[in-house]
């Protein structure tokens, strides 16, 4: 398809403050994501346009659906099962009980059913943190948790290669696209390595996905865009430019997975920037793309 089809549309206008973590949910046709700082986790069901919304007592950092129906949440320090009907959680496990300014951000299924989710420590504003508190977790199908690595300053995008061999991960602060050989079998990572240096100018890395030609789409915090690169030569390909600044993340979805979803964050923009950009906090669809994502990993 040429650019001239491409087509950037509104689909939720002003949900949220940090919208993040859009998941496709396949066996219900809905888009699933969270508003970190609003406390809450949305689903939206694009045939009927309506969003369907439960608050919860705490930051939720990532969503993910089940092979039971259930709806699986990083809040903000613990794994827990979401009753959509009553906003209660059935809390699974605990994390990061030393440090209680730590919030989980972000997080998604590897291909064998495993949720993996990374801390983050206390946020003066967006992308001002206090440097290497977060951890890399898991949360293994039989519901016990195991850490991966530490250090972490902003733990954000996930993806795993086609071929199940390499594992994608964004630490967004020091601006590199890390990869690591990954056992599906065991879940087991190493030789984490930098694959993709972005240039200051072209934003923050943020949210990420992948689609059926091992290429990544990676939301660009603060530069209003989603950049799609080669993770094997580091080569940008294309870039999409959205109607407001702070990008978070990116996912394909629809009957075809010809769909890419993006969510807007509007948390740390002055009224007077949000003036000019009315449209942060929102969620858009980008068709015509010519390409197609993965049906997102689910959970057991």
């Amino acid at each position: 398809m040429s650019a001239r089809e491409e087509k950037v549309e509104l689909v939720v206008k002003n949900c949220g403050k940090l919208l993040e973590g859009p998941h496709w949910d396949g066996a219900n046709d809905t888009l699933i994501f969270v508003d970190i700082l609003g406390n809450a986790v949305h689903r939206y069901h694009p045939q009927t346009d309506k969003l369907q919304s439960v608050k919860i007592d705490e930051n939720v950092g990532a969503v993910v659906p089940t092979k039971d129906g259930r709806t699986l949440i990083a809040g903000r320090h613990s794994f827990s099962f979401l009753d959509w009907t009553s906003g209660k959680l059935d809390q699974i496990a605990a994390v990061d009980s030393d440090k209680p300014d730590n919030r989980f951000n972000d997080g998604k299924c590897d291909p064998a059913g495993r949720f993996w989710a990374g801390t983050m420590g206390p946020e003066k504003k967006p992308a001002e943190v206090l440097l290497n508190q977060g951890t890399m977790y898991c949360l293994n199908t039989d519901l016990k948790v195991t850490s991966h690595f530490d250090q972490v300053n902003i733990s954000n995008g996930l993806a795993w290669s086609l071929d199940h061999k390499t594992m994608y991960y964004i630490d967004t602060l020091p601006g590199y696209l890390d990869a690591f050989d990954y056992n599906k079998e065991t879940g087991e990572i190493k030789n984490r390595r930098h694959i993709l240096k972005v240039p200051n100018n072209e934003g923050l890395l943020d949210g990420m996905c992948i689609d059926t030609e091992g290429m990544l789409w990676v939301a660009m915090f603060s530069k209003s865009k989603v950049n799609r690169y080669n993770p094997n030569t580091g080569e940008k390909l294309k870039t999409i430019t959205l109607p407001a600044t702070n990008v978070t993340s990116c996912c394909f979805g629809g009957k075809d997975y010809d769909e890419l979803y993006v969510t807007i964050s509007a948390e740390g923009i002055s009224e007077e920037e949000l003036q000019k950009q009315p449209l942060a906090g929102s969620i858009f669809k980008v068709t015509g793309l010519g390409v197609r994502g993965l049906p997102a990993n689910i959970f057991g």
